[in-house]
């Protein structure tokens, strides 16, 4: 039996910036808020929890999203401040801000984009885990082919990268779940389960939103291909694959206690 480790980084809507549209902090939270939504409908459904990682922006504009994720059961986990304009101190600042509002112990982090960030700040503020990192090569956004592949201890912090592949280090996170043939990605990630002992992966919530519907976003196709029901559909399917194995949905919190006692 594998633990399966799902996540999701749960900002303001920010990606239609990189494609030079402005988009207001209202109106990007309106649509992460709809796709949080959507998402803790569907783990309500499927009963697993996940892993939540928040950015301080997202817990201060979306309190009452917030009181459902931990009402039911998922794990609050620092995601920054900005999504857009990440900053050193935003590690402390993060988690300081979600553990007042929420009044939930944060134990994990995740740099925005899952770009680099200090090893040692993390440990200083006492993080028991980071997941910010994607072992694999993604040119002009990751070359870590020479990182671990699963986790490992790093000053005293369980670092949990996400999933790739053995050997080919092929990435299995969320913009993989959207172009390859479901059935494939599920049968890719129930090998690195079985090989690993555990699948670690992360989407976000604009991808259950439908991006098509707003072409003022300007959002490529490679975005918006299988967003709103079609990512939800997905995600159904990927949990109902899992659980028809047995194998066992935890939040990252839990597998890392796991993972530093033994």
């Amino acid at each position: 039996m594998a633990k399966i480790l799902l996540s999701f980084d749960t900002e303001e809507f920010d990606v239609p910036r990189e494609h030079g549209v402005d988009i207001a902090l209202e109106e990007s939270m309106k649509i992460s808020s709809a796709g949080t939504t959507r998402i803790l409908d569907v783990l309500r459904g499927h009963g697993v929890r996940a892993t939540f990682f928040c950015t301080s922006n997202f817990v201060e504009n979306a309190p009452d999203i917030v009181s459902r994720i931990v009402g039911e059961g998922h794990e609050l986990a620092a995601h920054g401040c900005d999504h857009w304009r990440p900053a050193p101190e935003d590690v402390e600042r993060s988690k300081e801000i979600i553990e007042r509002l929420s009044g939930q112990k944060v134990h994990g982090y995740r740099q925005p984009r899952m770009f680099p960030v200090s090893d040692k700040e993390i440990a200083r503020c006492g993080y028991t885990y980071n997941s910010s990192l994607n072992p694999a090569f993604i040119p002009g956004r990751y070359m870590h082919l020479t990182s671990p592949r699963t986790c490992f201890m790093k000053d005293g912090v369980l670092q949990i990268p996400a999933s790739v592949t053995p050997l080919l280090r092929f990435p299995l996170f969320w913009l993989s779940y959207h172009h390859l043939p479901a059935s494939l990605y599920r049968r890719l990630a129930r090998r690195v389960a079985n090989h690993d002992g555990y699948f670690a992966t992360y989407f976000h919530p604009w991808e259950f939103f439908d991006l098509s519907s707003r072409r003022d976003l300007k959002m490529p196709y490679l975005i918006r291909h299988n967003s709103g029901d079609g990512m939800a559909k997905r995600l159904g399917e990927l949990i109902d694959y899992f659980k028809r194995r047995g194998d066992e949905f935890t939040t990252y919190y839990e597998f890392a206690k796991t993972q530093i006692k033994s």
